[in-house]
């Protein structure tokens, strides 16, 4: 059926959505990370995400934009390839409204007419430069990096995926798995990055994988499987609607996903670069400018220092790889 992508997006701006927000949160909150508006905000970038895939993807079969009934007033919805995705076209009537973009990833697998092969990207992924179908999906399998990584577990993001990975560790023999994909796990493709896998080869337990923050190859029966093997942990988490340390992520998709051989072996780190702003604003804006990398994530924060100013420069580095409209533009 080919290959589709999934972008998720929101507009901080619109009234409805700040009503909605306003009754289940009371307000932005820049000291929480979950009700943070770096978090909510868009600056202006996501039609340069539909420019990089028109120019750099053009194979793509449909893209479902996710919103909660949003559009930017530029959009064409008419385009053959787009697809508008509502909240409520895919995710169970009692967990709408959310805020928590890891609820609306659990559901992922329920857009309707979803093909089995589709990426997923946060709307600040990136595509700039040429990509082919192949640097997704090898032999029908996600290309994807199984390595493991030190996971200190104090933040947020580390509370959630050592979630993930207590119920992997519920469903699957680590010695097992890597004994039986061990051509996947020991794969020279990673280089150095894979050195932990050495490490840890006769340790019992799964620990968390190294996570490439960026468009994601996933099967949709990969969902399915999960979801058949943990619904009462989704179901709860689920129930979220702001995000909290004891919620699950896609990333236990994605660690299902390679524990049961389900991918092939890629060096992910070989053309995708996540770029936190708050640091790393300039090597960003330059590594656009150059197409450094084929993928890019522009990972937003509330202390950005002029921060007008970084998104100004964030535009114009785009615009001078991306200055022609696409056919999703009116």
């Amino acid at each position: 059926m080919g290959i589709d992508f999934v972008i998720t997006w929101v507009d901080m701006n619109d009234e409805a959505w700040k009503a909605s927000f306003s009754q289940y949160s009371g307000k932005i909150d820049n000291s929480r990370n979950e009700v943070s508006e770096a978090r909510f905000r868009d600056y202006g970038l996501l039609k340069y995400w539909f420019r990089g895939v028109e120019k750099f993807t053009p194979w793509v079969r449909k893209i479902h934009f996710v919103t909660c009934g949003q559009k930017p007033d530029w959009l064409d919805e008419t385009n053959p390839k787009l697809v508008l995705v509502n909240h409520e076209d895919y995710i169970p009537a009692q967990f709408a409204p959310t805020f928590n973009s890891n609820v609306l990833e659990f559901f992922l697998h329920k857009i309707p007419d979803l093909t089995e092969q589709f990426v997923y990207f946060n709307d600040d992924f990136f595509i700039i430069n040429h990509l082919p179908e192949s640097r997704f999906f090898t032999n029908g399998l996600p290309n994807d990096i199984a390595v493991f990584r030190y996971n200190s577990g104090f933040s947020q993001w580390a509370k959630m995926l050592k979630n993930n990975i207590d119920i992997i560790n519920r469903h699957f023999d680590k010695r097992e798995v890597m004994r039986r994909f061990g051509d996947k796990w020991y794969n020279p493709i990673y280089g150095s990055k894979a050195r932990l896998n050495y490490w840890l080869k006769y340790y019992p337990k799964f620990v968390t994988l190294r996570t490439p923050h960026n468009a994601q190859p996933f099967l949709k029966s990969t969902f399915i499987d999960v979801w058949k093997n943990a619904e009462s942990e989704l179901l709860e988490a689920a129930t979220h609607r702001f995000r909290q340390s004891s919620d699950l992520t896609p990333e236990l998709f994605r660690t299902w996903q390679i524990c049961t051989g389900n991918f092939e072996p890629y060096n992910t780190y070989n053309d995708t670069k996540m770029f936190p702003l708050v640091l790393k604003s300039a090597q960003a804006i330059e590594a656009i400018r150059q197409q450094q990398y084929k993928l890019v994530c522009l990972n937003d924060n509330i202390h950005i220092r002029n921060y007008a100013q970084v998104m100004q420069n964030i535009n114009k580095a785009f615009e001078s790889i991306l200055p022609e409209k696409s056919s999703f533009e009116q």
